[in-house]
Parts: structure tokens; sequence; C-alpha cells
């Protein structure tokens, strides 16, 4: 099937650089082939969420499971797990575990850690099982593992709502710090409005030591919803912090429209140094993050405006990608997709220069390939956001892609969920089953 490929044309703006979204004759199609299109799962629902390369040449995944039949063997109910996978460099799967109690009980990001372990983060309900405690409803729960996936310890934190915990960094300390979303309304006067109880929750940050023992916490946001995605930690070993929010008040001063990407700055103590807003009036919600090779951070995600800080908007909503300096400063904006809702889920840095994104499309126009419902969608753009090549994966149902990695021998890795079971996809065991695509 022909491929036809974006490049987005780079305009100086003053200090900010904005696309006008010219298109381009294929170029690029041989660069890339895809070697491997799998589907773990069991007859419910199963997702992965976080890849991560290992030394060994190889990879781990995280993500969760409700099954208890065909790929997952060593689980008796149907409440969701967390569920740990790791394979080799060529792709047999080593182990799987899984990890939770009788409740809901689901991983959102995994690290591989400075000892040849793991780090696995997300949210629990269970008071049983590996679980020892739970605060009331959902509460942040991490989990460090050797490099088997045998547990070391275990810690939840939370209050009587739902605390939902969302990404994760092992620190230059060797401690960790986690974010997710703390529910203020039951709280029980937590969070960064003690006085004002509301429906949205603000970013929860807490640092952890080596052991998981909690060294500080620290709320931030407004009255709305502020909901954190990832974390980078800076060569000063303060940390950003990348959420959407649709506040205006309290620790938010310049809300765009609706939700914006919000990128916050904190000290090593947890105290706030910046924070900014960017997008249009529309909604943006920015999900990966990574460090540049000139020591500024890039930022993707999606918008669905054209207006303010978006230049452009293809239709619906686009992949919207920043670039950002250490103080915040918007330096260019990239929008890639095609006329109806097109995504961005996580982006990683590339040993060859340029960066990997993963996400999903609903386009079929202008050289997408829509084959159904979502596609996943796998991108390689350069230093400057350019698109240097895109590969569609997918069925005639949804198909997403969450997270992506590069092995060590330039193998790339993209994991996610999927509905389908025909074109790309010839398996599908029951609802969602994960999903794992390899790029070479």
């Amino acid at each position: 099937m022909k491929k036809c490929w974006f490049f987005l044309v780079l305009i100086s703006l003053s200090n900010c650089s904005k696309n006008e979204g010219v298109i381009f004759p294929e170029i690029g199609s041989n660069l890339t082939k895809i070697e491997l299109i799998k589907t773990f799962g069991g007859t419910k629902n199963d997702s992965f969420q976080s890849v991560v390369n290992t030394s060994d040449g190889g990879y781990a995944i995280l993500g969760f499971t409700q099954s208890n039949d065909f790929d997952i063997s060593n689980k008796t109910d149907e409440s969701f797990d967390f569920w740990l996978l790791k394979f080799s460099a060529d792709d047999v799967l080593l182990w799987s575990k899984t990890f939770g109690g009788s409740e809901d009980d689901r991983g959102a990001d995994l690290i591989a850690t400075n000892d040849g372990g793991f780090a696995l983060f997300g949210f629990s309900k269970s008071t049983n099982g590996n679980l020892t405690e739970n605060a009331g409803n959902q509460d942040f729960w991490i989990i460090k593992t050797s490099s088997t996936g045998d547990i070391s310890w275990q810690k939840t934190f939370g209050f009587s709502g739902a605390d939902v915990g969302t990404s994760l960094i092992q620190t230059t300390d060797n401690g960790f710090l986690v974010t997710g979303v703390l529910d203020v309304t039951a709280s029980g006067g937590q969070g960064n409005k003690t006085a004002q109880k509301h429906a949205g929750g603000d970013v929860w940050a807490i640092k952890l030591d080596a052991s998981g023992n909690k060294e500080w916490q620290n709320y931030f946001g407004g009255t709305n919803t502020d909901t954190p995605f990832g974390i980078q930690e800076t060569d000063d070993n303060s940390f950003v912090i990348i959420a959407s929010s649709d506040s205006n008040d309290f620790n938010i001063t310049n809300n765009k429209g609706q939700y914006d990407f919000w990128i916050l700055k904190i000290a090593r103590d947890g105290t706030l140094i910046w924070q900014k807003n960017f997008g249009g009036s529309e909604i943006e919600e920015p999900r990966g993050i990574c460090k540049t090779n000139d020591g500024n951070f890039l930022i993707v995600g999606d918008t669905r405006s054209s207006d303010q800080d978006i230049s452009k908007n293809n239709g619906a909503a686009d992949i919207w990608l920043i670039k950002i300096s250490p103080e915040g400063e918007l330096l260019w904006e990239k929008t890639v997709g095609g006329t109806s809702f097109d995504a961005a889920r996580a982006i990683f840095k590339s040993k060859n220069d340029g960066y990997f994104i993963a996400g999903n499309s609903r386009s079929s126009n202008n050289g997408f390939e829509n084959k159904g419902q979502n596609d996943a969608w796998i991108l390689k753009i350069d230093e400057l956001g350019n698109l240097v090549w895109q590969k569609f994966i997918g069925g005639s149902e949804n198909d997403f892609l969450f997270d992506i990695t590069e092995l060590s021998n330039n193998s790339i890795i993209a994991v996610g969920e999927s509905y389908s079971k025909n074109q790309d996809i010839t398996e599908n065991k029951g609802f969602s089953d994960a999903l794992l695509i390899k790029i070479k």
C-alpha cells in the first residue's frame, strides 16, 4: 500500500517556531520493517501500559490483566492485577508474573532500577494478596522487584478516595519520585486547597528513599482537574512534571482555555519553582516527556485547538509536540495529524538522533492508512520535529499504543492494547488483548 509522509516546515516567530503542515511526497519507506505483531491475554480485559529496555538487551513490560486463562496462568480470580513480563532480545517470553489482591489493581508505569530490578507503579483497591493495606478506595501502589520479578518491598499511599498513581522515576540518590492524582474531596483536608473541597484532583508528588519510605510530599493544582502524566529529573536535581489542567487559580495562573499542557518544575525538596501553561482554547493533554541533547525538553500529547500556542490543526485532534527550555520557555511547537482524532501517548529518545513517538490515529487521508477505528501509530521525528517515518498497525477495531522504547540492537518495541482480530492483528482472545509491536 502506498504511503505518503508528512514533513513540517519550521518557521521562526521571534523566540518560538511554528509549523505550517506542508505535505511532501513519499520518502523513507525502506527505513524500517515490522518484525513482530503479537497479542497476549485471556478472555477478559488485558493491556500493556509501559515498556523498558533491560541491560541484557531484552525488555520488560508492565500492564494489567483481568483474565485467568490462556496466557495468564498464575491467577485464579477475574479482578484486575498488575502484570509484569520479561522478554529476551529475540522476543522470547522468559517469565510472566501478576501482583494484586481480590479488587481492582492496575499497573501504569515501569522503570528498570539501578540494581538490575524493576519498580512498578499504579493504583490498588485491594487489602489482600500482595497488599497489606488500603486507605479506603484507590491508593498509589509501588512495588520494587528483583531482576526475576520477586517482590523486594511494596508500599501504598492514599486517603479515603480515588488516588491514582500515574508515573515514577528513579532519582539520582537511588530513591524514587512518584506522581498521581489526589482525590481532594476525599483526602481529609490534604491537597493544595485545604479549605476548599472540590470534585477535581491535585497533582500529588511523593519522594521516596531507596526502600520506599516517604521523605516528603507536596500537592499542586487548582480547583478543577489536574492530572500528571510524566516526570523528568533535571541536571540540577530538580524535577519537571507534565500534567493536564483546566484550573486557573491557586498554583495555575494562565489557563489558555479548557485543558492545557500544564508544566511545573519543583525543587529537590518538593517546593514549586515555576509553572507554565501551553495550549489553545480547546483541549490539550500532554502524555510524554524526554530530555533533548541540547539540555531542553520535548513534550508530546494531543491538541484540539488551532489558536494561541497552536499554529495549525489538521482536523479534530492532532499530535502536539512542544520543545521547552529548562526555564519553561516555549522554543517551538509542531502538530502532526489528519482530519480525524490522532494522539500521542509516549516519546523516547533514539540512540541514533531523533525521537520515537507512540500513539493512535483515526485519520484516513493525506497518507494516513486507517484500517478501522483507531490504529496503532509509530513515528520517528528528527531533532527539529520533522517527520522521518511513520507506521500504522491495526485491524477493524480499536488498537492503541501507550509506550515505546529502543533496544541495544536498535529494535523498537511499542506496547498497548487491541480489540481487533483481522488485518495486521490476527488474534484476539476476548475483549482487549495486550499488544506488542517490534520494528527494526
